[in-house]
């Protein structure tokens, strides 16, 4: 089945948030066991392996489009590829300091970041209610992650990092992405990661850094570290990907931001009911801010004509 209208596309990615949000619960459990980057070279080595066939089963190009595209593709699927590996690794990294609640709405700091990296990035031109939406998301962050000593948490400044990440992610998705076919760009970028990921545990365990953990073939035979790289693997970056690489050809990418708004709501569900998880009432009101900086940043220039969406970092680029 092939995401082919906007509505599907829709529906597409708030199914991908569903499952990113509770995504962070299964991961939490599992980073205790297997370190964070043996976790992902698993996780996204196998989400790679699970999209080859859909590569194979494509209608073959032309040679001279074939040798065009495949040197073009890997330069920016590795290029995108980095990106999502740092913001995946401090973002599980994070996972291990701080809470689930607290990674998801911290991790939608990405949406009003969004505009700012296009802005900063390719000159696009963002009006003043995306700025005063990044001030109302950061206020909020400093309420949700400020505790009684008045002091950040390591988890939290990792996840906030790897926002930053994920939206110069989504920023130059929106300006490469349209270039390539959705399934081989996906693998790519999932290769990538995966690779990235192996080299960083290999160098890892060759310092001695994991020497806490038991041996790999315990962590592999753990049910709950094989649940999460199989939930991961499967649903939270294969279909995942795919889905927003293709969901991302049908809606303007303002509009895949604002979805991404859903996700740390599911996230905060899915830990309250799983994992008894209480964000308090400073809590509350630093995710309301952050929610609310990440609404205005999308819809609060659609009342006005002269606002220019993001829709213009689609345009392709000549080099």
């Amino acid at each position: 089945m092939m995401i082919r209208t906007p509505i599907m596309a829709f529906w597409a990615l708030v199914l991908v948030n569903l499952i990113w949000g509770i995504g962070f619960v299964v991961v939490d459990d599992a980073i205790n066991v297997m370190p964070v980057n043996t976790f992902n070279a698993f996780r996204f080595g196998l989400a790679t392996l699970a999209l080859l066939p859909l590569w194979f089963l494509m209608k073959k190009p032309n040679k001279e489009e074939t040798d065009y595209k495949t040197s073009q593709l890997i330069k920016a699927g590795f290029g995108l590829g980095l990106l999502l590996f740092l913001g995946f690794s401090l973002q599980t990294q994070g996972l291990l300091y701080t809470t689930v609640s607290n990674t998801g709405f911290i991790t939608g700091m990405c949406v009003p970041l969004v505009p700012i990296i296009g802005f900063f990035i390719f000159k696009i031109k963002v009006g003043k209610e995306v700025w005063l939406s990044v001030i109302t998301a950061t206020v909020g962050l400093y309420f949700l992650t400020m505790g009684d000593k008045l002091e950040f948490n390591q988890g939290d400044i990792l996840v906030a990092v790897s926002a930053v990440c994920y939206a110069t992610h989504i920023s130059m998705m929106a300006r490469f992405g349209g270039r390539f076919a959705v399934v081989p760009l996906s693998i790519v970028q999932l290769g990538a990661v995966a690779c990235y990921s192996a080299i960083a545990s290999l160098y890892e365990f060759s310092m001695g850094i994991n020497v806490n953990y038991p041996p790999l073939l315990v962590q592999l035979t753990d049910s709950g570290v094989l649940l999460a790289i199989l939930y991961s693997a499967l649903l939270a970056s294969a279909f995942a990907y795919w889905a927003q690489t293709s969901s991302q050809r049908l809606i303007e990418p303002h509009k895949i931001a604002l979805i991404f708004a859903l996700e740390p709501i599911f996230a905060h569900i899915a830990a309250y009911l799983i994992l008894d998880e209480h964000l308090g009432i400073k809590g509350w009101i630093g995710a309301s801010l952050i929610i609310l900086g990440m609404l205005y940043s999308e819809l609060g220039g659609r009342r006005k004509a002269k606002i220019q969406a993001l829709d213009q970092m689609a345009a392709p680029i000549d080099k």
